[in-house]
């Protein structure tokens, strides 16, 4: 298009001119919306933007005036406004022709159904001629359904024709897409729509029907055996006549088992058992009410129908010799029923009057099923290790981290530095260990003993420490609750046994006279008589011995002499050994004489302070009798 882009200039050959730099030419927009409708507007501008000419008469007005004839009587007659222009899109909005229509789907692989048929609907769309076809969705069908078509103009032809509204009509056929839709009927509204343009409808037919589905539904056929028992009769007699039996499982012997309580119906009318669970609140299972649905139970079966397959073919009185009645249900007595075992511990009211009068069993008490919790059971102690002490060893059975156990702290203040010694001999066959002499030490702060062998010269056995510090337990005694020995247990004639081992308490110092007479109430009368004879004893012999000494040895003066210079020597150089307990293991008689060859050995094992010529005059002065020396006044020389 040639234009002039510079106004003022004619347009004359020569002197016009394109205007290079336009890009754009477009034709403009003569149509528009103005409140939801299409309105026809005159354009202002050209092709490309050029303002048009006001009020500028087409060619096809200019040609209409041109041949225009005058006339003078009536003048031109004014012709009607022009229809307003309604869009398709407008004028047929959510306009929808629907209808009913079925294809035929071949079934080659199944031996129950050969075809298939399949109902659909139709929609056609009057705003834009579209149409789209959509199966109603079954539940469980197993096939894809729902839309099968989507909206869009669907091909009529080959010649690229697309299908109309005036080609639809009840009682043809329609192909879409190689697949032939039956229509059989419309709605209401696609019934008036249509008839008023004209179109007379064919009447409708009726929806062809699945005959697969139609056999579904039909109910399944029942094989019952017939049998020559009158059930009309029993079911008039007994009809809405149940018995009802409370039973329990009791599953406990199994993995994760446990008793459950179960309701147990017997319908009269036809002989049937019914089994329902009991449930209570939070019982953490699923409500299923029944655990066995209401028929016959077989009670003995046939032999030949051990192989019978019971879980596919029904069960019919041929294959069962006996069923399961009214009497097979008793109170008090075990049931099976499939297996399980049920105990019926109880009925109702009802139950119970139709077993008197029919059966004559007037008396079904009431089972108490009920399982009393077992007595806790208490933790046994582990057997006993060997190392410390047992209440040790059992604290590590009570905590994770064991603590001590607690102590007496009053008892061991008021008892600190207290200790009982015993004198004791060992009880063995070996006639090594008859001469064998111990000292137990009792520690009252700990309830603790001790046990050293004062080491003897040239015997072969190594003395010392026997026993360290612990606390014994009597032989009696069980190791979770152990007896320890006690003070009141020690007292000369007194038999301990420590670890196997036995000793006879032979004597005993004087702090533990003075205990016992301070604690007579704690000892019993036989410990208390063997302390007074001992005391009797160690008394009585020595101020006789004495005075026989006196009166018959005339050395006396010597000896009391030589005494005193050994007990002066003896203030620089005290003696620890108890001397008197070294003789007085020796004497067993209480008599106060040694013999002499023993003497000397005592003498070489005491270690004595001082000079051998004064211990050899000592010992020389000392009373004899019979290859025997008198220990006394030994023992006093040296006991400062």
């Amino acid at each position: 298009m040639v234009s002039n882009p510079v106004h003022g200039l004619p347009f004359l050959p020569g002197t016009s001119f394109k205007d290079f730099t336009k890009t754009a030419f477009h034709r403009s927009q003569t149509l528009g919306y103005r409140n939801g409708y299409a309105v026809v507007r005159r354009p202002t501008v050209g092709i490309g933007g050029e303002r048009l000419q006001v009020n500028q008469l087409s060619q096809a007005e200019l040609d209409e005036l041109a041949n225009k004839a005058p006339i003078l009587t009536y003048g031109q007659p004014k012709q009607a406004p022009p229809a307003e222009f309604i869009p398709a899109h407008v004028a047929f909005d959510k306009k929808v022709l629907k209808f009913d229509a079925y294809f035929q789907e071949d079934v080659p692989m199944s031996t129950e159904e050969h075809y298939r048929i399949r109902q659909v609907n139709i929609y056609y769309y009057l705003e834009d001629d579209s149409m789209s076809v959509v199966e109603p969705v079954v539940e469980n069908s197993g096939i894809l359904q729902g839309k099968l078509i989507k909206r869009q103009r669907l091909p009529k032809n080959d010649q690229g024709d697309h299908y109309h509204w005036k080609d639809l009509n009840r009682g043809i056929n329609i192909t879409i897409y190689g697949k032939t839709f039956r229509i059989v009927d419309c709605d209401r509204f696609t019934q008036v729509f249509l008839e008023s343009q004209g179109i007379e409808l064919n009447p409708p037919e009726k929806m062809a029907l699945d005959p697969y589905t139609e056999l579904r539904k039909q109910p399944l056929r029942k094989y019952v055996t017939p049998s020559d028992f009158d059930q009309l009769k029993q079911f008039l007699t007994f009809d809405k006549q149940v018995l009802r039996f409370y039973a329990v499982w009791d599953d406990t012997d199994s993995m994760f088992g446990e008793c459950r309580t179960y309701i147990i119906h017997y319908y009269l009318m036809d002989d049937t058992v019914e089994i329902r669970e009991v449930h209570e609140r939070n019982d953490g299972r699923d409500p299923f009410p029944l655990l066995m649905n209401r028929q016959r139970m077989p009670k003995v079966l046939v032999e030949n129908a051990k192989n019978f397959p019971q879980c596919v073919l029904e069960i019919s009185d041929q294959e069962v010799l006996e069923w399961y009645t009214a009497k097979d249900f008793i109170v008090g007595k075990p049931l099976t029923i499939l297996g399980r075992t049920f105990f019926i511990y109880d009925c109702d009211p009802f139950t119970r009057q139709y077993y008197k009068e029919k059966f004559g069993i007037s008396d079904l008490p009431r089972i108490d099923v009920s399982k009393k919790e077992p007595p806790p059971v208490k933790p046994e102690l582990p057997p006993y290790n060997g190392y410390g002490l047992v209440e040790d060893s059992a604290q590590n059975c009570f905590v994770l981290i064991p603590k001590a156990p607690k102590k007496d702290v009053i008892k061991m203040l008021m008892n600190d530095n207290k200790v009982l010694r015993y004198l004791a001999a060992l009880e063995s066959p070996i006639p090594e260990d008859k001469d064998r002499r111990f000292v137990f030490s009792y520690f009252l702060a700990s309830d603790m003993i001790s046990i050293f062998e004062p080491p003897v010269r040239n015997s072969g056995i190594i003395g010392g420490k026997y026993l360290g510090r612990t606390k014994v337990a009597k032989p009696s005694s069980t190791a979770e609750n152990p007896i320890y020995y006690g003070p009141t247990d020690f007292f000369i004639g007194a038999v301990i046994e420590v670890f196997g081992h036995r000793f006879v308490i032979l004597d005993t110092d004087d702090y533990v006279l003075k205990y016992m007479e301070s604690n007579a109430t704690q000892y019993s009368p036989e410990a208390l008589l063997s302390i007074q004879n001992r005391v009797q004893k160690q008394e009585g012999p020595a101020p006789e011995l004495e005075n026989k000494q006196t009166k018959e040895d005339p050395g006396v003066q010597e000896l009391e002499a030589l005494i005193d210079t050994i007990q002066k020597q003896l203030k620089d150089h005290p003696c620890k050994d108890n001397i008197r307990e070294a003789f007085q293991i020796y004497d067993k008689e209480d008599s106060g004489y040694v013999d002499k060859e023993m003497f000397f050995k005592i003498c070489d094992s005491l270690n004595l302070p001082i000079d051998d010529s004064l211990i050899k005059e000592l010992i020389r002065l000392c009373p004899h009798r019979e290859d025997k020396i008198n220990y006394y006044h030994f023992v006093r020389a040296f006991s400062n």
